[in-house]
């Protein structure tokens, strides 16, 4: 089986998934909606849900429902249990929507998904960080509905709980290492950028949602789970990279936002690169027009990633890293399907948004 046929596993896997969200919505929303007393707060909840989960690639959530597939049986996979796998694939998807709200607040940012951020709709505002926080909420309503009776219920409310802790801290390491308003290069090093992609993005976007299915499954043990620790967050080292890159050189139309970390002042992969094989006279340039607003300036910083060959050094890297991955998963996946990981790496291998 090829690469391409490989990635139909996601492909089918959509449609059920999509399918599936106006139940989620229902169980959040219909009975709640003839209280006269919440009513109208649980009619905004709905078109919060229905602006903010939908509309991404769905890859976390759909990570849930591949990976149990592939550690189960088809005879065990029940409608029930299925029911389950999409909610939890859905409950993923929440925590990301959760995230970005709130993101896309904290950075200024104009779009997400090919549309105005939720916090640039008329009438919005600041009051999206609430919304975000409902966001957040739900995902536990959902797991109480649907899972309260499994086994693995409370492996899955403090999986949940411990990952939103681990991409909070990573947030703050992000904001912190990269204040809007001050720019201090010493600050981007490659061991904070390392840090801050470990915890703001690699636990929640690929351990999350494959740990998830593994506890499903009734896989429990520390090993196991250690094992795809290694891989995942490895996977989501290569995939945060790919996302800075993609933020300056990727077309907007295609990824669906316009990049804004040379304005925010980002601890991005590309100005760490910048800044290890900058002259004095680079770091010059870099110093004077890095974290500002003005087109020119950011336009600077392009240039200047251009004529050091960023672009370039990029490609070596995203080959380098997936034959690395490749090795990583050969040697650490031997208790666990290679594929879960492998599909994974694949995935994403030279994305375009």
């Amino acid at each position: 089986m090829n690469g391409d046929q490989k990635l139909d596993v996601y492909d089918q896997a959509k449609e059920k998934f999509l399918q599936h969200f106006p139940q989620i919505v229902k169980v959040l929303t219909e009975d709640d909606m003839k209280c006269p007393d919440t009513g109208d707060a649980v009619a905004r909840l709905r078109e919060v849900l229905e602006y903010n989960a939908i509309g991404g690639k769905y890859q976390r959530g759909l990570t849930v429902l591949v990976t149990l597939q592939a550690l189960v049986e088809p005879r065990e996979l029940d409608a029930d249990s299925l029911q389950r796998a999409l909610t939890v694939g859905w409950c993923v998807e929440l925590l990301q929507a959760f995230f970005l709200v709130s993101d896309d607040i904290m950075d200024a940012s104009l779009t997400r998904r090919g549309k105005s951020c939720w916090y640039r709709k008329p009438g919005i505002g600041l009051d999206a960080v609430n919304d975000a926080v409902l966001l957040e909420a739900c995902i536990y309503r959902l797991l109480k509905f649907y899972c309260r009776e499994q086994p693995y219920y409370l492996n899955l409310i403090e999986l949940f709980l411990q990952t939103c802790y681990q991409t909070e801290i990573g947030q703050t390491l992000d904001l912190i290492t990269a204040p809007q308003g001050h720019v201090d290069l010493s600050r981007f090093t490659e061991k904070r950028y390392k840090s801050i992609v470990k915890y703001k993005t690699a636990f929640y976007s690929f351990y999350l949602p494959v740990a998830a299915a593994m506890y499903m499954a009734g896989i429990d043990g520390e090993k196991e789970h250690s094992s795809a620790k290694k891989i995942l967050l490895e996977i989501g080292e290569f995939f945060q990279v790919q996302d800075d890159y993609l933020d300056l050189f990727g077309d907007p139309s295609v990824t669906g936002k316009i990049g804004t970390d040379i304005q925010d002042n980002k601890c991005s992969w590309l100005v760490v690169q910048c800044l290890l094989r900058a002259s004095p006279v680079q770091q010059q340039i870099l110093q004077e027009n890095y974290g500002q607003k003005e087109a020119e300036k950011v336009a600077q910083v392009k240039a200047l990633y251009e004529d050091m060959d960023l672009p370039t050094v990029f490609a070596q890297y995203e080959q380098d890293s997936y034959n690395r991955l490749v090795g990583l998963i050969e040697q650490c996946a031997s208790s666990l399907p290679p594929d879960i990981f492998l599909r994974l790496a694949r995935k994403i291998y030279k994305r375009k948004k």
